[in-house]
């Protein structure tokens, strides 16, 4: 189809949902061995299709397939990359008084992007697409998975990355082209909408991480133009209608999360040079900081402010959500805003702690105060 609009739209959301009951049941079946891939598909196949028509129903712009067919929402994408493996990792994430199931990506050879499985997921969402209706793609951001596999989290996973890749120019290039195929893939497949979903900034936006590793402003600007350098890269040269945007997270599992702490370190680098269409934005509470980093967002860029918390069933005050609209409007004009969950509900399969009915009360609540704070639309 031809889109007429594509994102990021006025009333916005980031991707990922609860997973049903029968779904879990099925992927916890398929893990014992109790159930084969067949068995698995045909659950999620249908688990996605009443997904989107609940979207549809919710009047919805985007549908995706709430990354049902994930168990995280990054590392499923990089075991699909060749000379990338699943290990186990010595411990899990670290989050808010909570800690994840231990998984990690090991690299054992060359990485490419040829024939990602996450092609295929697409198609299926694609032939649900109605007129007025974008399908989109959520992938980890290339700075995530060098972040990933860069990391000592398994046994001998710095040493077999090093045995494929001794330096990291190699790395970063392989990177990129890998990621390249993936988009030219979606893009061929139908796909006008990939957001990179980034966890990378929020680390150094934590004061307090910052200072017990003792990184300097300069550091943090390296680290910084690595990431923006990265994630353009894989960028280069898409089609001009592949929409291509990224949500910037602080880490969101089981309703808590890993980092707080305002935009101000990575706002120059980040909001200023990468090269996507909007940048999503966790502003659901404190945790996030002020508005006044936004003014170093490019005039050519659209922010997503995500002002309702996808952590907490409690549905915000509409006035105050318009109020803080009014407030970031005072740096990047109200035009090039538009209002979302701060997060996905379910960045992993255990998904927040909130119920299904509560999930879409709060994407009304995004519908409903939209259409108020821009009617035109």
């Amino acid at each position: 189809m031809t889109y007429a609009k594509n994102a990021p739209f006025r009333a916005d959301v980031v991707g990922s949902y609860l997973r049903p009951a029968e779904l879990k049941t099925a992927r916890a079946d398929f893990e014992a061995g109790a159930i084969d891939a067949a068995a698995l598909r045909a659950v999620e196949d249908r688990a996605i299709a009443d997904l989107i028509a609940k979207q549809k129903a919710a009047g919805l712009k985007v549908i995706t397939d709430g990354e049902f067919r994930r168990s995280y929402w990054h590392l499923d994408f990089m075991w699909g990359l060749q000379g990338v493996e699943r290990r186990s990792a010595k411990q899990g994430y670290m989050f808010h008084d909570e800690e994840t199931r231990a998984d990690t990506a090991v690299v054992t050879g060359r990485i490419g992007g040829e024939n990602h499985p996450f092609v295929e997921h697409f198609k299926f969402v694609k032939a649900l697409e109605d007129d007025g209706q974008v399908a989109r793609q959520t992938i980890p951001a290339p700075i995530q998975l060098y972040s990933e596999i860069t990391l000592d989290r398994a046994e001998g996973q710095v040493a077999s990355l090093r045995a494929a890749y001794p330096d990291d120019e190699a790395l970063k290039a392989d990177i990129a082209t890998a990621y390249r195929q993936v988009l030219a893939d979606l893009y061929a497949a139908g796909c006008r909408n990939v957001q990179f979903d980034d966890c990378t900034w929020g680390i150094y936006c934590d004061t307090d991480f910052v200072s017990k590793t003792g990184m300097s402003a300069v550091d943090i600007e390296q680290v910084s133009r690595l990431g923006v350098e990265l994630n353009n890269a894989a960028i280069a040269g898409k089609p001009e209608d592949l929409v291509v945007t990224t949500h910037v997270c602080r880490g969101n599992y089981h309703s808590t999360y890993a980092f707080e702490g305002g935009y101000d370190p990575i706002a120059p680098y980040l909001f200023a040079d990468e090269d996507v269409t909007a940048f999503y934005l966790e502003f659901d509470d404190a945790r996030s900081g002020g508005f006044e980093p936004l003014k170093h967002v490019a005039d050519d860029k659209t922010v997503v402010l995500g002002l309702v918390t996808s952590k907490k069933p409690e549905l915000e005050d509409a006035a105050v959500i318009k109020e803080r609209i009014a407030e970031a409007a005072q740096y990047v004009p109200l035009e090039r805003l538009c209002l979302s969950t701060q997060c996905g509900f379910a960045s992993t399969e255990e998904g927040n702690k909130l119920t299904e009915e509560q999930q879409w009360a709060k994407i009304a609540l995004v519908q409903s105060v939209a259409a108020e704070v821009w009617p035109e639309d």
